[in-house]
């Protein structure tokens, strides 16, 4: 076969590969080949730092032995199993999975081959549980863009699904940087958002509502860590009103914000939790939701409303009990905290010295950068929901030059390296952000 050069391996992706979210006519970005720890190669041999893991989904990093060793024996053993027979991977994978729930009376997985398909069935199993149609989700939230889950999302990726699935009620949540409720106070934030929600409820009558879906955390559209009080008020009116709470764990799921589960860190407790990305490092698809059992044995004696032809499937189970294990052998759950120790006080000096950088916000290993035309305003840099990057891409751009994979949405970037990143990488990481930031704040003194 012949050898192809990155402009002809780049211009074949163009060529054929549609690029998710973004215009496809000028695009020109590295070609990746090749990931060890927390570094990505491209096919020139450049290393770029993955600030992000990846989607925030390489929690492990790039290429645990383990984990590849395991996929690579399940392959050699058995590659498919009908999801509707009994298989050794799912069982063990699936009890691995329950182990972790917060729930003393147990748990029940179904596996879905990520985080969209997961949500879209968590409403199914919630609906067909309590036989109500309606579900809440929160206007800064993303869960999805295929189109069940494009119409829970609350932002203009939800857009094109539109009119989409019927039944679902949008609400403001809390956002103390940005607040809806017209407050500077995180605890007249946090009042005024239950108020709101309490009004919601009772106007779309409670009785006809399932389950509120919720990022613990809000993930793409700006981490977002809702302020003390809130999450316990959230679970509080659904236990009122018997409307179960669905915590959306795609980003902050397996050890993101320093525990198994973002609930477990601020100490509410779902009935329902949907997972993907971090659960297999990444490494192969997989998603899921994990049901609670007084919810689960609904179905010992009605079908399961839910099926997929890879649900539970053999590579994806073996490298779940693989990343599991590995997050337990390197007690990386808990090692968030340790990186949220090294990142806050280094972020926040970045806002100390830049303008432009109006905001740093975060919990363990997840935080985000949110850039401002002017601070006493908290004018955004870029419009969001804006018709595009605007000044931003001379950040993203500079971060590639320096060696720093990012990604973000409009006038925030996210910093979620994997969880085996060390504090000498975390340095190389931050100078990388402030050259980056500094090429942005010349280019916008040029323009």
């Amino acid at each position: 076969m012949k050898t192809l050069s990155t402009a002809d391996l780049a211009a074949k992706h163009r060529r054929y590969v549609l690029t998710p979210w973004l215009p496809q006519g000028k695009l020109e970005l590295p070609v990746i080949v090749r990931g060890e720890h927390v570094y990505l190669y491209d096919e020139q041999g450049t290393r770029y730092l993955d600030s992000c893991s990846g989607l925030i989904a390489v929690n492990l990093g790039h290429g645990d032995p383990k984990v590849v060793e395991a996929i690579r024996a399940q392959a050699q053993r058995l590659c498919f199993s009908p999801p509707n027979w009994f298989n050794d991977a799912r069982a063990e994978c699936a009890q691995a999975l329950a182990e972790l729930a917060p729930w003393p009376e147990g748990a029940r997985v179904f596996f879905t081959t990520g985080g969209a398909q997961a949500n879209e069935d968590a409403i199914k199993l919630a609906r067909s549980v309590t036989g109500r149609p309606k579900i809440l989700t929160a206007y800064r939230s993303f869960h999805g863009s295929s189109p069940g889950a494009g119409t829970l999302t609350g932002e203009n990726r939800r857009w094109p699904n539109e009119p989409g699935m019927p039944g679902v009620v949008h609400f403001w949540a809390p956002f103390p940087y940005r607040s809806p409720f017209f407050t500077t106070d995180p605890a007249e934030e946090t009042a005024r958002a239950l108020l709101h929600l309490a009004d919601v409820f009772n106007y779309e009558n409670p009785r006809t509502i399932a389950a509120l879906v919720l990022e613990p955390v809000v993930g793409s559209n700006g981490v977002v860590v809702y302020p003390e009080g809130y999450l316990q008020g959230v679970r509080k009116l659904c236990d009122e009103h018997g409307v179960l709470l669905i915590f959306d764990e795609v980003m902050t799921g397996f050890g993101r914000t320093g525990a198994a589960f973002a609930g477990e860190r601020f100490g509410v407790v779902p009935d329902a939790i949907v997972f993907a990305k971090g659960v297999t490092s990444a490494y192969v698809p997989l998603g899921g939701v994990i049901l609670r059992e007084s919810l689960a044995r609904t179905f010992d004696d009605v079908p399961l409303p839910c099926g997929h032809t890879y649900s539970g499937h053999p590579l994806a189970m073996a490298a779940a009990v693989a990343t599991l294990q590995a997050y337990r052998e390197g007690a990386l759950f808990e090692r968030a905290k340790t990186i949220e120790g090294w990142l806050r006080p280094r972020l926040e000096a970045l806002r100390q010295k830049h303008e432009t950088l109006g905001d740093v916000r975060g919990s363990g290993a997840f935080f985000a950068l949110e850039f401002v035309a002017d601070r006493a305003t908290r004018a955004p840099l870029v419009a969001w929901q804006g018709a595009g990057m605007g000044l931003m891409a001379t950040l993203y751009a500079s971060l590639t030059r320096h060696g720093i994979y990012s990604f973000g949405r409009y006038n925030v970037t996210l910093v979620a390296p994997p969880l085996v990143i060390e504090e000498s990488e975390i340095d190389a990481l931050v100078a990388g952000l402030d050259a980056a930031i500094g090429d942005l704040e010349a280019a916008r003194a040029k323009a």
